[in-house]
């Protein structure tokens, strides 16, 4: 078979998994009875004119209450688009991502409460080339640590540096660092 033929059947699989992430969270969203969910919009920037947005559905769990009251768990399933160089020559990617997220209160300050968070899932690539790198798998590792500050009891605003990897299961495996900003709105 040809590659072209795996790359349609690629960007098939890819915008199935897309509709299925939207779809859900849209299901979710209109059976919210609490402020356990989220939506979250990130803009990222990455090395060298690496650009991106991030689109995410945030579900929290209370699983690890028995183990300490103020760590929260939640999961985050997303849609990520990259774009590499100038607009009429750019290199873009589309990714998706599902990661398990722990949050941990750090205290006020400036009259905001401020949240530590930290996690590590999973991502498929749409492309293994992008930005002049070769990344080798579409699957690779999302990590993430995270700066989360609380502007009200429904809103908050995340500064948070990400990576994504294939942690060395094949080579070469460059990665990917970004920096973003983002948005959550709780309902």
């Amino acid at each position: 078979m040809t590659a072209n033929f795996h790359l349609r059947i690629n960007r098939a699989i890819f915008k199935a998994l897309v509709m299925t992430l939207f779809c859900t969270g849209l299901f979710n969203m209109a059976q919210a009875e609490s402020r356990d969910q989220a939506i979250a919009v990130d803009y990222l920037q990455g090395e060298g004119d690496v650009q991106g947005l991030k689109l995410a559905y945030q579900h929290h769990v209370d699983w690890l209450s028995g183990l300490d009251p103020r760590l929260t768990m939640l999961f985050e399933a997303s849609a990520n688009f990259w774009r590499y160089g100038p607009t009429n020559s750019s290199d873009s990617n589309a990714v998706l991502a599902v990661s398990p997220v722990l949050r941990y209160p750090l205290g006020h300050a400036f009259d905001l409460q401020w949240d530590l968070e930290f996690g590590i899932g999973v991502s498929l690539l749409d492309d293994t080339r992008f930005a002049g790198k070769d990344v080798s798998t579409h699957y690779q590792f999302e990590d993430r640590l995270g700066l989360v500050a609380w502007v009200s009891p429904t809103e908050s605003l995340t500064l948070r540096y990400l990576h994504y990897s294939n942690a060395g299961f094949k080579r070469p495996n460059p990665g990917l660092d970004f920096i973003s900003l983002s948005y959550g709105w709780y309902f």
